[in-house]
């Protein structure tokens, strides 16, 4: 848990954007899940997909726009948590680099990106 804790405590600013703004969150499993609020909103406008993102994980917290949300993304979101754990800080520019190489290799930059291939299995 401690090599995730600086992608962990980004999640927690993001959990705590969430409750500022009228969003929920709970302990599921020992991972903080937060929706609704900012964070619905993040993830419709912010995340650079076709329609947003239904959910992300920053080390061991899982944002979503909502409980629905949660419950239809969380065994992929749990694969990512094991992978902040097993990547540490170093996850997210690995993450990115995944997508620059899915890239490069002319697959699409979210559905190539190696790290979302281990998840969707």
């Amino acid at each position: 848990m401690i090599w995730a804790l600086p992608n962990t405590i980004l999640g927690l600013v993001l959990t705590l954007a969430a409750l500022c703004t009228g969003g929920r969150a709970a302990v599921v499993n020992g991972v903080v899940e937060s929706h609704g609020g900012a964070v619905a909103f993040m993830l419709r406008r912010l995340v650079p997909l076709r329609g947003g993102a239904s959910a992300m994980t920053l080390g061991h917290v899982v944002a979503a726009r909502d409980p629905a949300s949660l419950e239809r993304t969380r065994a992929h979101e749990r694969v990512h948590v094991r992978q902040y754990e097993r990547w540490g800080p170093l996850f997210i520019p690995a993450y990115l680099a995944g997508s620059v190489w899915a890239m490069l290799c002319r697959r699409h930059p979210y559905f190539g990106n190696p790290f979302e291939m281990e998840a969707f299995r």
